[in-house]
């Protein structure tokens, strides 16, 4: 099972746009909260050249993104809080003879404060992050080196997110997709999902309906 973790098991999308407009406004650049929000999920290689025109390679850019992680530590990360049934969900999944691994945009050092907020930091052990990938969602890169942490084969795979960047990474990795609405996306935004719940706390009450039930059954025959 490979996991995005923002907007997917911590409730954090908007806070991670909070600390873009935070940044962009100590650098001088008026970009409103509207603007970045829509950008969540994507790395800082991809919402720089969207939102100001700028490379993350370039060294305003690279600046920016360093500003950008000080500031959601140091004033988001420790609001953050789980987003319902995330750990019974994992908890779950493991005692499933399954394997957690997360990919995500973050950065190594910021995904363990997520995992921490998230309250699964003892669950996973297994991580795909921008450190491990040159490009970020909806580029396939992540969900590439998820794959290959796993050492399992794609098609046997399932891939949970919260935004279609997940879900377009997912699908060109080749690897089935759920999405879950708690990033607050809408269902036609998610719809190349194989299916969709509103949380982790939706889709563990469907959990013996759901994909990956019906992927073990599969993987068993």
């Amino acid at each position: 099972m490979i996991f995005d973790i923002d907007g997917t098991l911590v409730d954090s999308n908007d806070a991670h746009a909070e600390s873009w407009v935070d940044t962009f406004a100590e650098a001088g650049y008026d970009v409103p909260f509207a603007v970045v929000r829509p950008l969540i999920g994507m790395g800082a290689d991809k919402l720089l050249p969207k939102a100001i025109g700028i490379s993350n390679e370039s060294d305003v850019g690279k600046k920016l993104t360093k500003r950008r992680s000080e500031i959601f530590q140091e004033k988001c990360l420790p609001k953050l809080r789980p987003l319902q049934g995330s750990r019974n969900l994992l908890l779950r999944v493991r005692s499933d003879g399954l394997k957690p691994i997360v990919a995500t945009s973050a950065k190594d050092k910021e995904l363990k404060g997520l995992l921490k907020a998230a309250q699964v930091d003892d669950l996973i052990e297994e991580k795909a992050t921008a450190s491990d990938a040159k490009r970020s969602k909806p580029d396939p890169d992540i969900v590439r080196a998820a794959i290959e942490e796993s050492d399992i084969p794609a098609d046997r795979l399932v891939m949970v997110g919260d935004t279609p960047y997940d879900i377009e990474a997912a699908g060109r990795a080749k690897v089935r997709a759920i999405a879950f609405r708690s990033g607050g996306w809408t269902d036609a935004d998610l719809k190349d999902a194989v299916e969709i719940y509103d949380g982790p706390a939706d889709l563990l009450a469907h959990y013996d309906s759901s994909l990956i039930a019906r992927s073990k059954e599969i993987t068993r025959a």
